[in-house]
């Protein structure tokens, strides 16, 4: 267990509860008035997994920073759990979104910025095909069924504890070889091994057994695992993982949805990866759904030459939004002139200091922890060094330890990425920001180690 000292950590939750309670009334006078509406008063039911009795309930937003309705600002380092990777409001993303608003919203036709959008994703990613989705969700199941499409094959891998959004072939995980349901699937529509194989992370001979039995259409991975704490590829792995989906004719989609953090082109960029199809979505619309995938000139050709355009509304890929007039302007606006090259350095510098700031504590009261930063994203774990694979993240996992040390945060107004211990910078984000968490965080770590 990371942390033993559970009477100990009892009381200190309780004290923050205490705390919680007391400056967020409003917030509970809402809550109470959504409960007989809403299931846990929330529109989504994991909003109610947020640490303390009842959620925050926000007033206001902008930059990196974000109000409540009880009046306490805070730091805003969960940002959307990337969906305001490019902050709260952007000036140049609201300006476009509200222009194209008063023109109209959707109209199942193109405009020009869904073109202008789709060059601005291959400038970064390197991909000349796009399409766009709502979310990357959408975009990584309309990848799954094009590849199954163009391979004749039926199934799918993907990384233990990975997370692609709702994509049903995702939600498995590892029982000794046998794969299994993930903990946590709901209604799982058929058993996880008729459609999805599962191999760790950073294990080639387990890839290369997987991948040899020449059934599985496509590999859909992230660059760097995000969401069980960030687990960054071992060197040679991504080389390997392309090499090999060649030779067994496997396409290679990489979900940079999370890992848009490395820099304008995620990590296929920075690293120079070569797969057949990217995934993006989340904060590319500047805050409002949007989704895209991209694709090589060969996979888009043979997705094509697949498909008759008698059939191909019926399909089971898109949507009647997707595409729609407000998140091609979104995205054009956001890539062009919020998200871009030059806004990175100050992003990674501000993570770079709260990498610093939580070893800093980590050191002083000698906790056996450890922290990974990833660009313009860190995050810290309940291990003495940084996960392997996603079991080895899931195993030292503490969820009272993490309620705590999240809830100790909020009380001091800064939100960190819900279910784990992540933070996110944005343009915005100052050092003033990030000081504000390295003495919070401080005083937490003393709390339980002093």
């Amino acid at each position: 267990m990371p942390y033993p000292h559970r009477a100990r950590l009892a009381n200190l939750w309780a004290d923050e509860v205490a705390r919680f309670e007391e400056t967020h009334p409003r917030s509970r006078e809402l809550w109470q008035a959504a409960v007989p509406h809403m299931p846990d008063g929330v529109p989504m039911l994991w909003m109610a997994k947020w640490p303390g009795p009842w959620p925050v309930y926000v007033e206001s937003a902008a930059g990196a920073h974000f109000r409540d309705v009880d009046g306490v600002d805070h730091v805003d380092l969960c940002l959307g759990d990337t969906g305001a990777m490019c902050g709260h409001a952007p000036a140049a993303s609201v300006a476009a979104i509200s222009a194209q608003l008063a023109k109209g919203s959707t109209f199942m036709l193109p405009t020009s910025d869904a073109a202008a959008a789709a060059a601005l994703l291959e400038q970064r990613f390197g991909l000349p095909s796009w399409q766009f989705t709502l979310s990357a969700t959408d975009a990584n199941r309309s990848l799954i069924r094009y590849s199954r499409q163009v391979t004749g094959r039926p199934k799918v891998l993907v990384i233990d504890y990975c997370y692609h959004g709702t994509v049903d072939e995702a939600y498995a995980t590892l029982d000794d070889d046998r794969v299994v349901a993930r903990r946590g699937n709901i209604g799982a529509p058929v058993p996880l091994d008729e459609t999805t194989v599962v191999v760790p992370f950073n294990d080639e001979r387990a890839l290369e057994q997987a991948l040899w039995r020449l059934d599985v259409a496509a590999v859909l991975i992230e660059p760097a695992m995000t969401n069980i704490g960030i687990v960054l590829p071992d060197d040679g792995w991504h080389d390997y993982l392309r090499d090999l989906c060649t030779e067994t004719g496997t396409i290679l989609i990489i979900d940079e949805t999370h890992t848009l953090c490395a820099g304008p082109g995620g990590m296929t960029q920075r690293d120079s990866l070569q797969p057949d199809a990217v995934v993006v979505g989340k904060a590319i619309g500047g805050g409002i759904p949007a989704g895209a995938f991209g694709m090589s000139a060969p996979l888009a050709a043979r997705v094509r030459d697949s498909l008759d355009l008698e059939d191909i509304d019926v399909g089971g890929v898109g949507g009647t939004l997707a595409g729609n007039a407000v998140s091609m302007a979104g995205i054009r606006a956001t890539l062009g002139e919020v998200l871009t090259a030059e806004a990175y350095p100050a992003m990674i510098q501000r993570a770079t200091e709260w990498t610093e700031g939580v070893q800093a504590a980590l050191d002083e009261f000698r906790v056996p922890w450890q922290v990974t930063q990833l660009g313009a994203r860190s995050e810290y774990s309940f291990l003495p060094r940084a996960p392997h694979d996603g079991a080895e993240a899931a195993d030292a996992d503490d969820f009272e330890l993490q309620q705590y040390l999240h809830l100790h945060a909020l009380n001091r107004g800064i939100l960190l990425t819900p279910f784990h211990n992540m933070a996110l910078m944005c343009p915005a984000t100052t050092a003033a920001d990030v000081e504000r968490h390295t003495v919070a965080f401080r005083e937490a770590v003393a709390s339980l180690y002093s």
